[in-house]
């Protein structure tokens, strides 16, 4: 954990906006439109992506508060602990997913 002490990165690079949702389609499988769902999986990979990253920062935060303020952490750290916990609890970790046609089909990290 020798990267608590670094400074922090900043992404300064130009704006991704989202793409469309697209499922395949259900003739053998194909999507209706292949570069559709190939973008959509691309946003769903950023997703989680950012839904990592969100939780190594929280975490950095817990270790950080945990070593600045030693035995007292239990009653100094509550929040930085809870929101790490909110984020580590919820299924896939807060990722955001599309609005799937069939939701049982793409449960979890699919």
């Amino acid at each position: 954990m020798t990267d608590v002490y670094q400074k922090d990165k900043v992404y300064e690079g130009p704006k991704l906006n989202a793409y469309p949702h697209e499922e395949l389609g259900v003739a053998r499988g194909r999507a209706k439109d292949p570069l559709k769902y190939l973008q959509a999986t691309e946003q769903r990979a950023r997703e989680r992506q950012v839904a990592i990253e969100t939780v190594k920062i929280l975490r950095k935060s817990v270790i950080e508060c945990y070593r600045k303020e030693g035995v007292n952490h239990y009653e100094n750290c509550k929040k930085e602990a809870q929101d790490y916990y909110d984020v580590i609890i919820k299924k896939d970790i807060g990722q955001l997913h599309p609005n799937w046609q069939d939701p049982k089909k793409f449960d979890g990290w699919s």
